[in-house]
């Protein structure tokens, strides 16, 4: 496998997203909870002032944002994006088509797990951009003034990193599913079912060895209630150690499969 060939593989990939489900759904989830923020800011907008006065607003209203974000959403837009661009295939019965160029398996792997993970940092950076709206648009449109804390650009930065790491088993396995199992609800079933499993399980002692339990640990960590995070379990190696472990065994399966597709 070459650069130039990845690179050519990366652009085709890319390509085949435009105006599909899974790009709809990065651009629409990554402004859900934003805007719902936005109009409550808008309506209730008694405690702006005092609010917008605060030397912690920015991290309050990151949290904020992230509460469900973390919990719930993410999580399940990770599961459904991921499923659908890696089915792209299998819905357009292009397989044997995309198996015929000359392209390395390798390439072809590489290629579409690079594009799910770009469009994960796509939806984090438009998620923040509209964190950063909420925070700003109510103080013009009501003439209170600018958030008095400088926006902490390395905070900011700093925690989308780790809930992209944390992130990272369940794209793992969703794709190692979505590309042995022709059946969309297949990977959705499963990546649902561990995401239930996650919650219910958030609380337990030994909850890390979930890999769909990060965000939400991730989150804690960031409300600052005790998790088992504190308690020893660095939930982010954990992550990469998942993400690893499910890729190596996605790519082993995806190239010893005597019918690809």
């Amino acid at each position: 496998m070459t650069t130039t060939s990845f690179i050519h593989s990366l652009q085709s990939e890319w390509l085949k997203t435009r105006r599909s489900l899974a790009s709809w759904l990065v651009i629409l989830g990554s402004f859900l909870i934003p805007a719902i923020l936005l109009i409550a800011r808008l309506v209730y907008s008694d405690n702006l002032a005092k609010d917008s006065a605060s030397p912690d607003f920015w991290e309050n209203l990151f949290s904020m944002c992230w509460q469900a974000m973390a919990l719930l959403l993410l999580p399940i837009g990770v599961i459904l994006a991921t499923s659908l661009i890696a089915q792209l295939e299998f819905r357009n019965n292009t397989w044997k088509q995309l198996h015929t160029t000359p392209q390395y398996l390798t390439t072809i792997f590489g290629a579409k797990l690079t594009v799910i993970l770009v469009m994960m940092l796509q939806f984090l950076l438009l998620f923040n951009i509209g964190i950063y709206l909420v925070g700003v648009i109510p103080n013009l449109v009501l003439g209170v003034a600018y958030p008095a804390q400088a926006f902490p650009f390395a905070y900011f930065l700093e925690k989308n990193a780790w809930f992209f790491v944390d992130c990272l088993p369940i794209v793992a396995l969703q794709y190692l599913i979505s590309l042995h199992f022709k059946n969309f609800l297949v990977p959705l079933g499963v990546g649902l079912g561990m995401l239930v499993a996650a919650l219910i399980a958030v609380e337990w002692k030994y909850g890390y060895t979930i890999p769909y339990t990060y965000c939400s640990l991730n989150f804690f960590t960031l409300r600052k209630v005790e998790t088992t995070l504190q308690q020893g379990a660095n939930v982010h190696l954990w992550a990469v150690g998942y993400f690893a472990v499910f890729t190596i065994t996605g790519y082993v399966l995806y190239m010893t499969q005597k019918e690809k597709g």
